[in-house]
């Protein structure tokens, strides 16, 4: 065999072999990666602890700092308030106004009439939790029912912050072994690795955009419920008194107009036929006219 044609095939088989060593390794760091994937994060979600989770010491004595994404605390801040207020319709236009003043917004309402109750889901930040509820609170009214929840996703968001950096320097490794790759099996083998790895990426890096969206803004749900007084005065109306005694008469007076031509119509006719029939008939019998006014003898 020639010396350069052997030269080339030793280079090639140790170019290969470098590859082959190169993809098992990736492997390895993606399958770690994707071990405590989206199951882990459930996990998380039920209260369990973070795999992998940076933890420090309460004591002052730590052994080092911790990451700068641990300081920013990741809270979901859930409420409900109920209120019972004597005007519904103000109550409602304040709370729509308190949630702009807040830079939220109103995500989803449900508005009767005056003397309804109105239900309304607010977004604000989750640094001004508290100040929609001390608002909601000096608002004209009583409050009912007030109910608040915080689900500390810290160690969440930073466990899928560290899955998703090792997921993407396996991506990178993958691509540079694209970049190497002369078989045709190696460049299939390498792109549904890098294929993989893409995919479980844009999956968790959904999931952290959901949970720190959640944590962003807080929800708060307010239900407006009318005052007694409120209700009481909405059960007599003197204006829809009024309005039903006039579309009463207007009945009564359609029906009377309705009789009139009926019997203008119908019966007034028939009724002049009838007397013209009679009237026939006692002129061409005189007899039977005699014969009913008789009385009888005893």
């Amino acid at each position: 065999m020639p010396i350069a044609h052997r030269r080339s095939t030793s280079a090639l088989s140790a170019r290969t072999l470098a590859i082959l060593s190169l993809l098992i390794v990736a492997f390895i760091v993606a399958a770690c990666g994707a071990a405590a994937g989206p199951a882990a994060v459930g996990d998380d979600l039920a209260g369990g602890p973070a795999p992998g989770a940076v933890s420090g010491g309460t004591d002052g004595e730590g052994t080092g700092e911790l990451p700068a994404s641990l300081a920013d605390q990741r809270i979901i801040k859930t409420g409900e308030i109920s209120l019972e207020v004597p005007d519904v319709t103000t109550a409602l236009a304040r709370v729509r106004a308190m949630a702009l003043e807040l830079h939220g917004y109103v995500g989803r309402s449900q508005a009767g009439t005056r003397d309804e109750a109105a239900t309304l889901t607010l977004r604000t930040p989750a640094e001004r939790f508290e100040d929609a509820l001390t608002r909601l609170h000096e608002m004209d009214g009583d409050v009912v029912v007030e109910a608040t929840n915080e689900q500390d996703l810290t160690s969440t968001v930073v466990d899928l912050e560290a899955r998703i950096a090792n997921l993407q320097a396996s991506e990178t490794q993958y691509r540079a072994l694209l970049g190497q790759a002369v078989k045709i099996e190696d460049i299939l083998a390498v792109q549904t690795r890098l294929d993989d790895v893409r995919g479980q990426i844009e999956q968790l890096q959904a999931h952290h955009k959901e949970l720190t969206g959640l944590a962003d803004l807080s929800t708060l749900t307010v239900r407006l419920i009318p005052s007694a007084l409120q209700q009481a005065a909405g059960h007599w109306d003197p204006g829809k008194t009024v309005s039903d005694a006039f579309a009463a008469l207007v009945d009564v007076g359609e029906a009377v107009g309705d009789g009139v031509i009926w019997f203008v119509i119908v019966w007034l006719p028939a009724l002049v036929g009838l007397g013209l029939v009679v009237l026939v008939v006692v002129r061409l019998f005189p007899g039977l006219r005699g014969r009913v006014g008789r009385e009888p003898k005893a």
